[in-house]
């Protein structure tokens, strides 16, 4: 029996299976809201079978967006496009999820195909972007202002206000963006955050943040829905954010009532050296999970069902979160159960009739 293809709950919410959609920027918005490609983005996904579906990093703020096209939950207006989402995908039996993020020193970007690399300027449409210390991402990124204690607290309740609005959007999992050299996971690595208060220098005030936005979204989200926290393993690098301290941040947020940590890697250090193949980051889901007594998802160069079934199977990880796979092929959930035999995942009804190949033809499939 597959436990890919098998039901997974956590607190009150079950899942029709271990598959997540990773969130995946589209750069797609105008003012932060949802549109028709984030629908049809989205909504085929669930189609498609996967259990958990995730929006790509939802901006908690407009200065917090990696460009002036991402999606956003920054103020009411941007709700009402989010739970057209929330209900189709809901009405495939699928679950929705939304990861929030701020980009921090990352935000203020051209958008990746315009071939343009670094930041957008104010005079071109972009804006000066925030980050715990002055400290530029690379020579092409502008150098971010320092947030005060003051901003700082506003960060917090900008994460607060746009998990309250999630809620009411009808999303069923928040994840927290604390990965990916964004503004979080900035303030957790030695490599973006020098700072020299409470915020900084040792392992107990880097971390500080974190915990901060988790503790205030978690006592705002309901007891019987789940929140997730993304964070980057490991920078790759010497002298930076490492997986030991990966492992106690993860102790310190299941004690905070996060229920999954969700492995990723990288994203701080542009000089970086990351030894991409398949299942690279797998290994951390699984020490995660292991030393720290908590739920992992992982993600990375994961592409084939019996791979997803092995991570499982060996406790290396609870979800597997697909990306560039299902923008090659939403439908993987649906061909993974038939790989592996689980007859877990059923096809829409509007498509059973060109699924099932030793089926007669009838006059009604000529009608197309």
């Amino acid at each position: 029996m597959s436990q890919l293809l098998e039901p997974y709950t956590l607190r009150q919410l079950t899942l029709l299976n271990r598959i997540a959609v990773s969130p995946m920027c589209q750069y797609s918005s105008v003012d932060g809201l949802a549109n028709d490609w984030h629908l049809v983005h989205l909504g085929s996904r669930a189609v498609g079978g996967a259990g958990l579906i995730f929006t790509e990093a939802t901006a908690v703020t407009a200065e917090g967006r990696i460009t002036a096209e991402d999606l956003g939950l920054w103020n009411d207006a941007q709700i009402a496009p989010l739970q057209r989402i929330t209900r189709f995908i809901t009405a495939q039996g699928a679950v929705a999820g939304i990861q929030l993020a701020h980009a921090g020193r990352k935000a203020s970007t051209h958008r990746p195909w315009i071939g343009k690399h670094g930041s957008l300027k104010p005079q071109d449409g972009g804006w000066v972007p925030v980050g715990p210390s002055p400290i530029a991402f690379d020579p092409n990124h502008t150098q971010p202002r320092s947030l005060d204690e003051a901003q700082i607290e506003q960060v917090i309740a900008d994460f607060v206000a746009a998990a309250k609005r999630a809620l009411t959007a009808g999303f069923k999992v928040v994840e927290i963006h604390a990965a990916h050299g964004y503004l979080l996971h900035q303030f957790l690595s030695p490599i973006s955050n020098q700072r020299q208060d409470q915020y900084g220098g040792t392992f107990e005030n880097r971390i500080r943040l974190v915990l901060q936005v988790t503790e205030a979204v978690r006592e705002v989200w309901p007891q019987d829905l789940p929140l997730f926290v993304r964070v980057s393993a490991t920078d790759w690098v010497e002298d930076g954010w490492n997986p030991d301290e990966t492992v106690e941040l993860a102790r310190r947020l299941k004690a905070l009532g996060v229920d999954l940590i969700d492995v990723s890697s990288g994203g701080t250090a542009a000089n970086a050296e990351i030894p991409i193949g398949p299942g690279y980051q797998t290994r951390f889901a699984e020490r995660v999970r292991k030393e720290s007594g908590i739920a992992t998802g992982t993600v990375g160069m994961i592409t084939e069902p019996a791979q997803a079934e092995h991570i499982l199977r060996t406790c290396q990880a609870d979800i597997i979160f697909l990306a560039r796979e299902l923008l090659r092929d939403p439908y993987w959930p649906l061909h993974a159960d038939d790989d592996l035999g689980g007859r877990k995942v059923t096809w829409p009804a509007q498509y059973q009739r060109a699924t099932h190949r030793e089926q007669p033809i009838h006059e009604s499939d000529l009608r197309d």
